[in-house]
């Protein structure tokens, strides 16, 4: 049975990681949106993957973004209480400092198994989902924005294109139209291409990166608007390389999308720190909850954000402490053996240091030696 006071912090602790979570989510949704929309605008990335890939994108960050949720969400609710001088009460009701750690518990425990799950298992089932997606977009014209019937801007403003009928990958199509218009601010003029084809399909080179169009039996007509200069030229087969999709194959996504079973069993620098950046997550949010309990503590005259603020920088200290870790590992400079536990033990010690320190009495200063009164004679 929960104890009226654990019911209290446990709901106070709730509602400020719910709202620290949501901060922060917006905050990196935003960042992830305009990211994206600068690169659909440059026809990188199909319109059609933007929400799918705001969803994914966010439960990889939520690795990160959980565990200072906590934090904050810990100087937040306790912060509040000091205060407005509830721990005072608590304080003279009995509950001591480390009272305030099984309500803190109720709340951390489910949530770093959660971050285990989400780290070891969701997030790089995500990225290996954002992978497949980019890759699947790169391969058809449909997932592309390409509509059979009717004419489809290019990206960047750079024309249009039109084809007659398609089939049902987006990998073959008939009676192709493309325009495109490029102005040269050198001269003031502006340059017309026009390309027709009977049929056509979409391929990739040989190593799988580069696109082409293969065009079959068409005309093409080049020259400049406003002038007379124009050339025909009539084609068999015609391949136009088109403008590469966004392709999440980068090195640090390879490793991310990696299936943890596969890091558990490699030796492999790299893929060892990684795994040890996943168990990272549900240990980091334990070790925090533990160190934020202490920094919470404040006078009830302090200003209300001023302790958030050293929480705050504590964090970038201890995160940073893990990246530096993460590329040792990963470079081989450091023992795989030695992993992160080099900062995730001293930091719970000095958490578990200040909660014993914050509990004793100030020592009394010196008081003058009482005056003795004369004896009557």
């Amino acid at each position: 049975m929960l104890r009226i006071v654990d019911r209290y912090l446990s709901r106070e602790l709730l509602v400020s990681f719910v709202a620290a979570v949501l901060i922060l989510l917006l905050v990196t949704v935003g960042g992830t949106v305009g990211d994206l929309l600068n690169k659909i605008a440059r026809g990188r990335i199909p319109a059609e993957l933007l929400v799918a890939l705001i969803g994914l994108r966010t439960v990889d960050a939520l690795t990160v973004l959980a565990p200072l949720a906590v934090f904050i969400g810990v100087q937040l609710a306790y912060g509040r209480l000091y205060r407005e001088s509830e721990m005072a009460v608590f304080a003279a009701s009995g509950l001591s400092l480390t009272g305030l750690v099984r309500p803190l518990m109720i709340l951390a425990l489910p949530l770093a198994t959660v971050m285990a799950l989400i780290s070891f298992w969701l997030a790089p089932a995500a990225v290996r989902e954002s992978q497949a997606l980019l890759q699947e977009a790169s391969k058809s014209l449909i997932i592309a924005g390409l509509e059979p019937g009717r004419f489809v801007d290019l990206p960047n403003q750079d024309g249009k294109m039109y084809v007659e009928s398609m089939n049902s990958d987006g990998t073959q199509f008939t009676r192709m139209f493309l325009e495109n218009e490029r102005y040269n601010k050198e001269d003031n003029t502006t340059s017309i291409n026009v390309i027709t084809s009977a049929s056509g399909e979409l391929f990739h080179d040989a190593n799988g990166t580069e696109r082409f169009l293969g065009l079959n039996d068409g005309f093409r007509v080049e020259g400049i608007l406003g002038q007379d200069n124009f050339r025909l030229m009539r084609y068999q087969r015609n391949d136009i390389k088109l403008q590469d999709n966004e392709n999440d194959t980068t090195p640090d996504s390879v490793k991310r999308a990696a299936p943890t079973s596969v890091l558990l069993a490699s030796t492999d620098p790299v893929q060892r720190a990684e795994l040890h950046w996943r168990l990272a997550a549900p240990v980091s949010t334990l070790v925090l909850i533990l160190l934020a309990l202490p920094l919470a503590k404040s006078g009830p005259r302090e200003p209300r954000y001023a302790r958030l603020l050293i929480a705050l920088l504590a964090w970038v200290i201890y995160f940073n402490g893990m990246s530096i870790a993460r590329s040792k590992i990963s470079t081989g400079d450091w023992s795989n053996a030695l992993g992160f536990w080099w900062l995730h033990i001293p930091v719970a010690l000095i958490a578990l240091y200040m909660l014993w320190s914050s509990q004793q009495l100030p020592k009394p200063k010196g008081a003058a030696a009482p005056r003795r009164r004369r004896a009557r004679p």
